[in-house]
């Protein structure tokens, strides 16, 4: 294969930005009382179930009793209020099930819908004897999850009663079920599907009230994409992510790029391993696990240095982002320029890009292989540069940015990080595949990039996130979609922050309860929303199954990650002596 022939990397960021369709949203519901109240809380208890069923591995179908005798130990373990027994239970049945649905095909499952997860108030859908005949008009999620199940060729009934189910399941046409339900129905749906002793996951509704529930939709999404084709569907991602970054520690990094020689090498090593997600070098090694032919597990030696020059330039990229922004806090620590010194801190970030090529040059791959790679990080690189020039330039003479505008910057200046990391893991796995998917990897990056990008906007709210935009005047998602909204003396002061002209008596605080008010935050979490779907609806072309569902579940894993972020005192105390003297924002 040509070198030349394969497809440039990176090429679609040159192309104008189009926001996609957005994705449906649900309200936001306080869950019953007997369910965790928190998502976060609920996947942990969902990774211990998981935990707990391949170490005992249960055989299902598991009698009630049984099964509340295997939830009270979880409930024991994980210190969790009693009351949340009967879920713990649906979660470890499902697990229970879990590979046995894997092996059946798309087109002998049912996936099972709740019609109270419409919005009751304005759903025009009528209903026949079977249930609810949805009309696909936008306003809930039962029109995406019917969509998908049916393109892959499952039967959907989007109805409750165990009568009903039980009629289909003797038609001997269903031999699997993906359910959707509340707690009360599914206790009582349990003697049922355990008489059947067909394959089920039941997904618990979070509230039992009947109208405008909502459901935990990434377990939705991925129950009814699981299958046995997909050979990575039993990877810890968590367990990867943690041997991806011990690749950090200082021990480590010597055995993979050598003892270090110098102060400039020590400083670098040093700011290479220190906090941060490592979510790119995480991004390499997953989709090179998804894609190898091998039948090994182990982590070929190479594919660490592949992921190490990687985050050496995302991290030699933050060095010279926090010069050019003037940030003096990153990880809750110091800048590198504010530690040794702007003329330090450069050469130190120059030097890293040296390392992630020289690192990429001695992997032992083809040459046509090491080729490509070398394309891919150079390419990324200009990619970058562009995106953060656009911001300087910006700021050079700052004026309001539409929401569009700040998501091309989001664009240019995230997506190509990411879409480096999913290229080089693909094309160290071979250059054959590679191709196969390519243009995928592209536009999968680019939603992921701006995703997560909007992702830090919404979590950079308030004093704890790690850095605040509005604080720092950076062209910020949420401050577009706020100026676009707003009317009259709002506007004026939305359109002075943005000419870096801050008002006198007005906090960052104040300004993110005017995003509130205007309905900036909850856009932006449509936004978000949708991008991470236009992610998942990228996957719907590939081929292998390994790689789909490893991207599809790697969105799940990076959002869902909650990591518990320091802050800095500093500049906390300096926000609050500014809120306690600043009178109240201006209104329209």
């Amino acid at each position: 294969m040509s070198v030349s022939s394969l497809p440039l990397p990176l090429a679609g960021n040159i192309d104008s930005l189009v926001v996609p369709r957005h994705a449906v949203q649900q309200r936001f519901r306080t869950p019953k009382k007997n369910i965790p109240q928190t998502a976060f809380e609920r996947t942990r208890v969902l990774h211990a179930v998981r935990d707990y069923v391949a170490e005992h591995n249960p055989v299902p179908p598991v009698p009630m009793t049984q099964l509340k005798e295997h939830a009270d130990v979880l409930i024991t373990q994980l210190r969790l209020d009693p009351i949340y027994r009967d879920y713990v239970g649906v979660l470890l049945s499902n697990e229970m099930w879990r590979e046995s649905l894997a092996t059946v095909p798309f087109e002998r499952r049912l996936l099972l819908l709740p019609k109270c997860m419409r919005v009751e108030a304005k759903c025009p859908a009528p209903f026949d004897e079977f249930g609810l005949l949805c009309k696909q008009c936008g306003l809930c999620t039962i029109q995406d999850l019917t969509a998908e199940a049916e393109r892959l060729g499952y039967a959907v009934l989007v109805a409750e009663g165990s009568a009903i189910v039980m009629s289909i399941i003797q038609t001997g046409k269903i031999d699997a079920i993906v359910g959707v339900s509340c707690l009360s129905v599914l206790e009582q749906a349990f003697p049922y599907m355990e008489a059947a002793a067909i394959p089920g996951v039941a997904i618990p509704l979070l509230q039992d009230d009947c109208i405008d529930t909502t459901v935990d939709l990434d377990w939705v999404w991925e129950y009814i994409h699981l299958t046995s084709e997909d050979k990575t569907r039993r990877l810890d991602l968590g367990a990867l992510r943690d041997e991806v970054d011990f690749w950090f520690a200082p021990g480590s990094l010597e055995l993979i790029m050598g003892k270090s020689e110098g102060e400039t090498e020590r400083i670098g090593r040093e700011w290479l391993g220190r906090a941060g997600k490592r979510w790119r070098p995480f991004l390499t090694v997953a989709t090179f696990q998804a894609m190898h032919r091998g039948n090994s597990t182990m982590l070929p030696e190479d594919l660490r240095k592949v992921a190490v020059a990687v985050e050496c330039f995302h991290k030699a990229s933050l060095i010279h982002d926090d010069i050019e922004d003037n940030d003096s806090v990153r990880y809750g620590e110091k800048t590198l320029h504010e530690q040794y010194g702007v003329a330090v801190a450069l050469n130190v970030g120059d030097l890293l890009i040296g390392e992630g090529y020289r690192l990429l040059a001695s992997c032992r791959v083809s040459a046509e292989q090491k080729v490509v790679m070398l394309r891919v990080a150079a390419e990324g690189q200009r990619q970058l540069c562009q995106g953060q020039g656009a911001e300087l330039c910006w700021a050079r003479q700052p004026k309001p940015l539409k929401a569009t505008e700040v998501l091309d910057i989001f664009r240019r200046k995230t997506a190509p990080a990411f879409e480096v990391a999913l290229r080089m893991g693909a094309i160290y796995a071979g250059l054959e595949s590679y191709e196969e998917v390519s243009d995928v990897i592209g536009t999968y990056s680019e939603a992921l990039g701006i995703a997560y990008q909007i992702r830090d906007d919404l979590s950079d709210l308030g004093f704890g996130g790690d850095t605040n935009d509005i604080a720092a005047m950076r062209p910020n998602l949420l401050l577009a979609i706020a100026h676009e909204k707003a009317k009259g003396a709002q506007k004026e002061l939305l359109a002075s922050i943005w000419r870096r002209v801050w008002p006198a008596g007005v906090t960052a605080e104040q300004v993110e309860a005017l995003y509130a008010e205007l309905g900036a935050t909850e856009r932006a979490d449509v936004l978000l929303g949708t991008y991470k779907e236009e992610a998942i609806r990228s996957l719907h072309e590939v081929q292998d199954p390994n790689l789909k569902g490893l991207l599809r579940r790697t969105i799940g894993k990076i959002f869902n990650d909650v990591e518990i972020k320091g802050w800095c005192k500093e500049h906390e105390q300096v926000n609050l002596t500014q809120l306690a003297q600043t009178p109240a924002l201006v209104t329209a």
